[in-house]
């Protein structure tokens, strides 16, 4: 089997979000590939050094370089690392990850060119991605969909009568906290009994300024903090909506995982998510910032329970395209 570099962000042990690094390598190795991952580092600097190190001493040893590739400051390890592949004649393949990188074509056409252009090949999750970067002139592009274990994801009925929100997510202002406080408070001026559940963990200060705005509103939401995988889903059981905030977003796992739950998905209609969900068939697309969407949609769903309990079947159906037993065959075509 080939021996693989995975360059990303292992920080979950330091209280962030599980990231594509530490799910994919550990599926990779059990597939039998040979994989070094790094870096676990905290500090920026230093993760950025260990990255560049790493590389260096993969000369010769590695078939190939992985580099998970997002839209934010990220961006500018991905350009280094890409970089010294290039230098060190080692074939990198950069996993698009970043909801925003189509801005990134945009705004940074040089960097873009330097790390696409050479690749490998470009792996996108969805045609989203594809589709953006095409249209920049990039054409070694693979969509090999994020993925999950659906066997992990029991799916539940529920009683979509009762209006028990699930918002699942770190809190960063990209993804627009905010707005779920917005959408509990709107509900319960309509007289809606409903409730609020967010879960992950802080990344920017949303956190706080999250909770400090729900008790400006007077309403209590609950925060949980950060959740393991299997904490989340079986605090899922009790909830019977899902709603995404984000204002940027690409293929968010937490989506796909809360479809294979049986939880209806409601979700602003950005990035690559009107690729995951077919509008008012396996879940509900609403503009951005808009609570008074999330608001209707919401109570549509729970005054139409049968249409609802199609829904959550047909979202189902959906997602299995992304269990791993399926998308490990278009990574093995690719590393082979």
């Amino acid at each position: 089997m080939k021996n693989l570099l995975y360059i990303g962000n292992m920080l979950s042990q330091t209280g962030k979000t599980v990231t594509t690094i530490e799910t994919l390598s550990v599926a990779l190795l059990a597939e039998g590939f040979q994989v070094t991952s790094v870096s676990r580092q905290s500090n920026k600097v230093l993760r950025l050094l260990e990255m560049l190190f790493a590389i260096l001493k993969a000369t010769g040893k590695t078939d190939y370089v992985l580099i998970d590739t997002y839209s934010t400051q990220n961006f500018y390890y991905a350009y280094l690392c890409s970089q010294l592949c290039r230098f060190l004649n080692l074939k990198y393949i950069p996993i698009l990850h970043g909801g925003n990188l189509p801005n990134r074509l945009k705004n940074n056409p040089k960097l873009s060119t330097a790390i696409f252009k050479n690749a490998h090949i470009n792996i996108a999750p969805s045609n989203y991605t594809k589709s953006h970067f095409e249209a920049f002139g990039f054409h070694n592009i693979k969509i090999i969909p994020n993925a999950i274990t659906i066997d992990t994801y029991a799916f539940e009925e529920r009683q979509f009568e009762k209006v028990k929100l699930l918002w699942v997510r770190s809190f960063s202002k990209i993804y627009h906290p905010q707005l779920a406080v917005d959408v509990l408070y709107g509900l319960r001026k309509k007289g809606v009994n409903a409730t609020l559940c967010m879960v992950g963990p802080d990344n920017d200060g949303s956190l706080e300024k999250t909770k400090h705005y729900a008790f400006s509103l007077g309403v209590d939401v609950t925060f949980t903090g950060k959740l393991s995988k299997i904490e989340w889903i079986t605090l899922a059981k009790n909830y019977t909506y899902f709603i995404n905030t984000t204002n940027f977003d690409n293929m968010p796992v937490s989506v796909i995982e809360a479809m294979a739950l049986g939880l209806p998905v409601i979700s602003t209609q950005v990035g690559g998510l009107p690729y995951l969900i077919d509008d008012r068939k396996t879940g509900i697309l609403v503009e951005p910032n808009n609570a008074t969407a999330f608001i209707e949609a919401i109570m549509e769903l729970k005054n139409n329970p049968k249409e609802t309990n199609k829904l959550v079947i047909n979202a189902k159906r959906e997602v299995q395209r992304f269990d791993w037993n399926s998308v490990k065959t278009l990574w093995i075509s690719v590393l082979k």
